[in-house]
């Protein structure tokens, strides 16, 4: 016999969380914010309609599904199922956070207030929730981007995988591309991303571009890549710079530093480390995110 599905809910604590955690009373948090211009109304109602979204989304569940919760901090050590549907109810930022340790679940992202912050990845309102689960939940493939060391350590990015210096200062490598073409190169740093991604860093990379590519739709199997502030000098070159992957492509990084890191969707706490020599080999990566769209 079957388990029943398990709904597992994703948040991240609230500013309202942190900033008790960190001044111990509203009194103290309120002070702070006032020193800095800021309403403590203001952030308890983004905590209260948190707690309303959270409640709204628990009453939604099918009776015999199981549960689960995890924190945006413990993903790296949450383990998944085969069988598990993942209700992330917070910000875009958050699916994105998960996408990279799924397999193959579906994910609802749910906004706790869809009227004053419109969301594009969440893109349910708590009330809409129950709903979904009176028919077979549909998906909407989204490309996800995977860095590879050679030593068999892998990364995942659903918005844009970064490669670069830990600070952002000029980093030292070989580039090359699959079709043969290598070059030295200093710069700081490149950025590999998808589709869901491209209306972030990639976009703000590539307005600043006299020759950008064509950057990719949400859905569509491709990456785009930059490299940022690429310097030329006698021992580096700058004629590798920007480009598309299609499926089968890749970059690839031999760095020529001490020190080279890897991190995906802005989360530099979870990264891949590059020593001198190391390889690192980026492309569109077999899984990608199945999120639950708005009908």
């Amino acid at each position: 016999m079957s388990l029943p599905p398990r709904l597992v809910t994703v948040t991240r604590r609230s500013e309202l969380d942190e900033l008790l955690a960190r001044h111990g009373t509203l009194g103290a948090a309120g002070y702070f914010l006032r020193q800095r211009g800021r309403d403590l109304a203001e952030v308890r109602r983004r905590h209260e309609a948190l707690a309303a979204a959270l409640t709204a989304v628990g009453a939604a569940v099918p009776a015999d599904w199981r549960r689960g919760h995890v924190d945006r901090d413990d993903l790296p050590r949450f383990l998944f199922g085969p069988e598990d549907v993942v209700l992330a109810v917070g910000q875009d930022g958050l699916v994105a956070n998960v996408a990279k340790y799924l397999d193959g679940q579906p994910v609802i992202g749910v906004n706790p207030e869809p009227e004053r912050n419109p969301g594009v990845l969440v893109q349910h309102a708590p009330t809409g929730v129950a709903a979904l689960f009176r028919r077979p939940l549909p998906v909407e493939e989204r490309a996800m981007v995977v860095a590879e060391l050679d030593d068999g350590q892998r990364l995942h990015g659903l918005n844009e995988v970064y490669i670069g210096h830990p600070s952002h200062q000029s980093a030292r490598y070989v580039l090359g591309r699959a079709e043969g073409a290598r070059e030295r190169q200093s710069s700081s740093g490149i950025v590999v991303g998808t589709g869901t991604g491209a209306t972030g860093w990639c976009a703000s990379i590539a307005r600043s571009l006299p020759r950008a590519p064509a950057l990719p739709a949400p859905t569509e199997p491709a990456l785009c890549w930059f490299i940022r502030e690429a310097w030329p000098s006698p021992a580096t070159g700058t004629s590798l710079t920007e480009g598309r992957l299609a499926p089968g492509e890749w970059l690839e990084l031999t760095s020529e530093s001490e020190r080279l890191v890897a991190f995906a969707d802005g989360l530099e706490d979870d990264h891949l480390e590059l020593g001198w020599g190391q390889r690192l080999r980026v492309r569109l990566a077999e899984r990608s995110l199945r999120i639950v769209p708005r009908r």
